[in-house]
């Protein structure tokens, strides 16, 4: 496996410090299969810091299963909003660009997000297509339409800004400017060019309400996307995996939760092209 870490910086702030880690299998004349699917990682952490949790053992466990992986460190706070959704579709550029040497199957590229990074992984995904708003903020190169993720995974997702809002996640990443809290709420960002998306959230978390994933589903079923949704009746928030490689405190290990990864694979393996299975 090639594992290296690059900077990315969309030059547009003096606070932008992203960088990309990948993780690519090695080709070998062993085994037949010349492309591989894609995850891009965004991990959590209140757009103040990107969890550690949430980050290289999601890409260990989505390896496992044939993927190349890629971990986004994302600016927190004070970069202000929206220097992380320019990050991600520089990450996103830079999979589609170096496909080849890559291995990838540029038509296979999933987005994954946790927390505060399924609000960043969220939030592109509901823009993809609309180069204006990349425009408008300068400091992005082009104007042309961006990559499309194939699908999108969403592990107790910062979705609304409004009443049910996750207030610290808000906070960081818009510093309560107005403008950008009515750009924020993403279930009001849903349209017919939104990708298929597998979600779930736990009824209890006590720190993003559950609100925001039923809200976002609501969302995509209104426009005909395809998803799936799960809601665990009880756990924490932050599970990640759920289990001892993630288990920061007591609270994090909740074998019930533990098979939203194996149940967001059978998702993937419906939803990405057929080809990159082989």
């Amino acid at each position: 496996m090639k594992h290296y870490t690059i900077a990315l910086s969309s030059g547009a702030s003096p606070c932008d410090s992203a960088s990309l880690t990948c993780y690519v299998p090695d080709p070998s004349e062993k085994i037949r299969r010349s492309k591989h699917p894609a995850v891009l990682i965004c991990p959590g952490g209140a757009y103040y810091f990107t969890n550690d949790r949430e980050a290289e053992p999601i890409a260990f466990a989505y390896l496992a299963k044939g993927c190349s992986c890629f971990v986004l460190r994302y600016s927190c706070r004070p970069a202000s909003y929206p220097e992380g959704i320019r990050e991600v579709a520089l990450a996103m550029e830079y999979l589609t660009s170096h496909a080849e040497e890559l291995r990838l199957d540029p038509d296979a590229l999933v987005l994954c997000g946790f927390s505060a990074g399924g609000h960043l992984a969220a939030n592109y995904a509901v823009r993809w297509n609309q180069p204006d708003f990349f425009a408008r903020w300068g400091g992005f190169r082009g104007t042309a339409v961006l990559p499309r993720p194939a699908a999108l995974i969403l592990s107790y997702p910062v979705i609304t800004a409004g009443p049910d809002a996750h207030a610290l996640s808000i906070e960081n990443l818009t510093g309560n400017n107005p403008e950008a809290i009515a750009e924020v709420s993403l279930e009001n960002q849903v349209t017919e060019a939104m990708v298929p998306t597998y979600l779930w959230h736990t009824a209890a978390d006590e720190m993003v309400p559950v609100q925001n994933s039923l809200l976002f589903a609501s969302a995509l079923a209104k426009n005909n996307i395809p998803f799936e949704l799960h809601i665990y009746p009880e756990g924490a928030h932050g599970l990640s995996l759920c289990d001892e490689r993630t288990a920061e405190f007591d609270r994090h290990r909740n074998l019930y939760c533990r098979s939203w990864f194996e149940e967001s694979w059978k998702f993937l393996e419906k939803y990405l092209p057929p080809g990159c299975f082989q």
